[in-house]
């Protein structure tokens, strides 16, 4: 035994099967209780020396083990599988001694563990071969395989055919069978639909089929269900694509009669057309009954995409084409069609309903076709009127009551945690909220969200604590973060560069510190780094280095054991602090005889709220009552009540397009772009530490576009001014413009929260808001409706100088015009018509004086004309060229919504 724990302490991994192979059960379980011990002393030791015994304590272990379960186990820890080369040719030479049953047990063991790679995999195969047992299909055995497969196609210098891999190995009818069965494919299945595509996962799985390797029947059956069932788009495209090479018989789809329906009720789109395409083949034959028609098409009818609902119509007008008298039970559904945004499908809907209409026999069921007429809007009012005469009653028009989300209310952020239990909890989870799997079903990850508010609790904690209970923090940080990376490492050079941290780095800042992994000269190196310099210097690295340099400074703290707590804590969640708490906080200093770090006495003044009034009059004279030089600097701040960087405006206009520019001609010379330029402040150069002077220096418009940040690193910015929204969206207007014009994506995550600040918001928000409207990504623009609503709940919005701001950005082709369509429409659709139509009344005489009309300006018409029928017209100005445009004539998208548009306005002026 003492060889075996000799060879593993050296790092011998070859040495340990023999070695392990030469003790009987006895010396195995003693062994086993040493290497134990010797697990939980690696955990402390540098990674060097860890890395160097690692795969030897994984063999030896794995060979000690006299239960399969705890074999399991051992293998499945974390802390032992960081290794390069793979160890399990010597596993399987240390335990080659058991009995198959055992091995057999072991295999079933470890491959229903978590995120089994290629190597376990190939492990687990040898075990069931040696065991001569099956395969364990489990998922996340399929998970290994795929990955194997996906390296198998790219080793060498040639790519191999994915459907050649398969069939080499044995294993693959029974894995490729599971891919029907697991909640959500494996990321290595990747499936790409090119109408050529050959070697792809669906193409090889029918390859099989062909072989007579798989049964095409059930898989069949299994896709059938999978697209009933739902889930990720990616999915169910990927079983769609297996569905459509494998084909279906008509007994097949005959026995699938409900499922076809309801995919093409709920399914994804290209399910849905599949769906519809089969409904069709099925109505010819007489499989498809006339109440089964008319269920599904009064659902399919109701969906959003026009393609559908157009052949839905279609398939509904054969229908009653072959049999008139149908019309009382299908005539109902295509008025569903009425309700749709399209205005040619509601002409279309509407057609249909007037040729059938003499066949309904049943009083009952033209009085619900009326009925249902009269929701169609002034452009149709004449044709509804003809067609059904004194039947259609308009309804009463109630006053318009606007739907807006409740207004933003200030929420008081909850106190650091109390005792060191709760506090490592919180400090533990944040700091390994960034911390990878290998794969989880996305189902199943939560967002790990690192808000400025937990941020600010942990750090207060952290000071708090260590004043009182350092010994015990710094145990129970030592144990809860054990394995995590940076404290068997030391701190990653992304995690001190402020290009790049985000709050949880903040933690890691001061948690290292804390368990004594960063030096003192370090510390005063690294923190050296927080300020950012340079021409060339971005928003994200200045405010990032706020944040940082606090860290740095917290960490200092905790290290003297003087700070009680810290002063920047916001009292609310936007990250204010209550000016008259502020003072309260400076006077226990004052009674400890405590001196404020000067980065959080600074972060607490951007904190502060001002905003004027008898309060902050209070507030202010209470700070210079106490007779010391950070009372006196926050009465003279809140008295100046000064934006920390005033903005200036730009000198944009809206004007005909320079088509006649190039695109890179236009940027080179700054003729397309729409930035904002923010003043100096030189209170800030004078008194603040270094690592905040670039906010206080004048930022001239640059459109810098940078790499270094992500969505998930941003929380902090607009709480580190929560005054001052419009110079957070100064600074950050480059980011926009980008994820407007190039599709950067994340870039507008945190209008949301620049939104709920409760600083004067100006033109910098509102422009900010207008190319988040206009971003390329949906998630995106979905966080700049949000903004919109909250600003326009909060009366905080102008709806006017907003569409003036996306006119301007169309006419610099910074903003395309159907994906703000898309936002507005968004906004409309939550009940915030009148906002919108404000909006879009400043807006669209721009884009209609074009000589060419602008792509997609028939959808913006479009949610013009929707929300001006539901909220009315009235004290909405009239649009320029409204008319202009519904008089050209013909049957397009722009030409129909723009008749829509101005019949509304007509029976505004009539009313």
């Amino acid at each position: 035994m003492n060889e075996l724990l000799t060879a593993v302490r050296a790092g011998r991994h070859n040495d340990v099967p023999p070695l392990v192979l030469g003790l009987d059960r006895t010396g195995r379980r003693a062994a086993l209780a040493e290497l134990k011990e010797l697990r939980k002393e690696v955990r402390s030791w540098d990674w060097q020396r860890r890395d160097k015994i690692r795969k030897a304590l994984l063999v030896a272990g794995a060979g000690c083990h006299t239960g399969a379960a705890g074999c399991a186990a051992w293998l499945g820890g974390r802390d032992l599988r960081d290794w390069g080369r793979s160890p399990y040719p010597l596993i399987l030479a240390a335990l080659k001694d058991h009995d198959p049953a055992w091995l057999g047990d072991l295999a079933h063991r470890f491959a229903s563990r978590a995120a089994l790679s290629d190597a376990e995999y190939t492990f687990v195969g040898e075990l069931s071969r040696i065991a001569r047992v099956p395969l364990p299909a489990t998922d996340n055995l399929v998970v290994g395989w795929s990955e194997l497969v996906s390296a198998a196609r790219w080793r060498g210098r040639t790519r191999r055919r994915l459907t050649d891999i398969l069939r080499e190995d044995p294993h693959s009818p029974t894995l490729a069978a599971r891919l029907f069965e697991m909640p959500e494919l494996p990321p290595q299945v990747d499936f790409y639909d090119a109408p050529d595509a050959q070697d792809n996962w669906p193409g090889a799985l029918c390859a099989l089929v062909e072989d007579g390797a798989l049964d095409r029947a059930h898989l069949v059956e299994r896709c059938v269900i999978r697209l009933m069932r739902g889930g990720r788009s990616v999915d169910q495209r990927f079983f769609l694509a297996v569905l459509l090479r494998l084909g279906t018989t008509e007994e097949e789809e005959d026995r699938h009669l409900r499922d076809w329906t309801a995919m093409a009720t709920d399914g994804i789109t290209p399910v849905a057309s599949h769906a519809q395409q089969v409904l069709v083949r099925l109505d010819e034959r007489g499989v498809l009954s006339t109440r089964g028609l008319a269920e599904v098409s009064g659902a399919v009818l109701f969906r959003q995409e026009k393609k559908l609902v157009r052949a839905q119509l279609t398939l509904l007008g054969k229908a009653l084409r072959r049999d008139a008298s149908t019309a009382d039970e299908l005539l109902p559904a295509v008025a569903e069609a009425f309700g749709h945004e399209g205005i040619d499908v509601q002409e279309r809907s509407l057609k249909l309903v007037a040729r059938y209409l003499p066949a309904v026999a049943d009083p009952g069921v033209r009085e619900q076709l009326a009925s249902a007429a009269a929701r169609l809007g002034p452009l149709h009012r004449e044709t509804v009127a003809a067609l059904f005469g004194g039947a259609v009653e308009e309804e009463p028009r109630e006053a318009y009551e606007e739907f807006l989300p409740a207004a933003p209310v200030l929420r008081r952020q909850e106190p650091a945690p109390g005792t060191v239990a709760e506090l490592v909890e919180e400090v533990a989870a944040r700091v390994k909220a960034h911390a990878s799997e290998r794969w989880i079903p996305a189902s199943a990850v939560l967002d790990p969200s690192a808000g400025t508010t937990g941020f600010e609790r942990a750090l207060d904690g952290l000071v708090r604590l260590a004043r009182t209970d350092r010994e015990e923090l710094t145990a129970s940080l030592r144990e809860a973060l054990a394995g995590v990376h940076f404290v068997e490492n030391g701190l990653s050079p992304y995690m001190i560069d402020p290009r790049a941290i985000s709050t949880s780095h903040g933690l890691c800042v001061v948690v290292a510190s804390l368990l004594g992994l960063v030096s003192e000269r370090d510390r005063v190196a690294w923190r050296a780094k927080t300020t950012v310099k340079g021409a060339d210097a971005c928003a994200h690295a200045a405010l990032n280095g706020v944040l940082l340099d606090r860290a740095w400074e917290a960490a200092e703290a905790i290290a003297v054991g003087q700070a009680p707590f810290l002063l920047a804590t916001p009292t609310w969640q936007t990250g204010a602090i209550e000016p008259g708490e502020l003072v309260g906080r400076l006077r226990t200093y004052r009674e400890l005889d405590a001196r404020p770090g000067p980065a959080d006495f600074a972060q607490a003044l951007l904190r502060v709220r001002r905003g004027g009034g008898p309060e902050a009059a209070d507030a202010a004279a209470a700070a210079e009552a106490l007779g010391t030089g950070e009372g006196d600097r926050l009465a003279a701040w809140i008295r100046a009540d000064e934006p920390v960087a005033p903005v200036l405006r730009h000198p944009a206009t809206t004007v005909s397009r320079p088509s006649a520019v190039n695109w890179w001609q236009r940027t080179a010379t700054g003729a397309r772009q729409v930035l904002l330029a923010t003043r100096e402040r030189p209170v800030i150069l004078r008194d603040f530490p270094e690592a905040f002077h670039w906010l206080g220096r004048a930022q001239l418009p640059r459109p810098q576009e940078c790499y270094h940040w992500g969505p998930d690193r941003c929380s902090h910015w607009t709480a580190t001014l929560p005054e001052d929204p419009d110079a957070t969206a100064a600074w950050l207007l480059a980011d926009l413009m980008f994820a407007a014009d190039q599709g950067q994506r994340g870039a507008a995550g945190f209008l949301p929260a620049l939104a709920e600040s409760a600083g004067e918001v100006g033109g910098a928000t509102h422009l900010a808001l207008a190319y988040g409207l206009g971003a390329r990504y949906p998630e995106d623009r979905t966080a700049a409706v949000d903004a919109l609503l909250v600003l326009a709940a909060g009366g905080r919005l102008d709806g006017a100088s907003l569409g003036r701001e996306l006119a301007i950005l169309v006419d610099r082709d910074l903003v395309k015009v159907n994906r703000t369509a898309d936002a507005l429409g968004t906004a409309a659709a939550t009940g915030a018509y009148r906002t919108v139509l404000t909006v879009l009344a400043a807006m669209l005489p721009v884009l209609l004086a074009y000589e060419k009309t602008p792509r997609g300006l028939g959808d913006l018409l479009s949610v013009a004309a929707e929300s001006a029928e539901r909220c009315g017209t009235g004290g909405i100005p009239s649009i320029a060229g409204l008319a202009a445009t519904a008089g050209r004539g013909g049957s397009s998208q722009t030409v129909r919504q723009a008749a829509r548009l101005l019949a509304t306005f007509s029976v505004g002026t009539e009313d």
